[in-house]
């Protein structure tokens, strides 16, 4: 991952809002578990109906607003793993994600 991206996202605070809650709704309905690391995350959602389709909007989304995130998601047996890597510096803005997936408020 390179270190030349800032590391800054580029959503208006209306529209973050939105997005966080967007993850928030995705992980009521359908997160299992979570790990973190300082530099990588790894959140399991339930395979439901529209799951997946979800996942990869949020992935497409945070590709544009947050360069400095590497997202992928992969489906296992009735499982989509989201995995987010984080360059260094950039581990509250990590653990902030995996907060919203869980419906958590911000820190901030």
């Amino acid at each position: 991952m390179s270190n030349d991206v800032p590391m800054m996202c580029s959503l208006s605070a209306g529209d973050l809002r939105v997005r966080l809650a967007e993850m928030a709704d995705l992980g009521r309905t359908a997160l299992q578990t979570t790990r973190i690391e300082p530099l990588q995350a790894q959140l399991r959602f339930a395979a439901g109906a529209g799951v997946r389709d979800r996942v990869d909007a949020i992935v497409v989304a945070e590709a544009q607003c947050c360069s400095f995130l590497e997202m992928r998601a992969t489906a296992e047996p009735d499982t989509v793993v989201l995995t987010i890597d984080a360059r260094a510096g950039a581990e509250v803005v990590l653990a902030g994600l995996v907060d919203a997936f869980r419906g958590e408020p911000p820190t901030s």
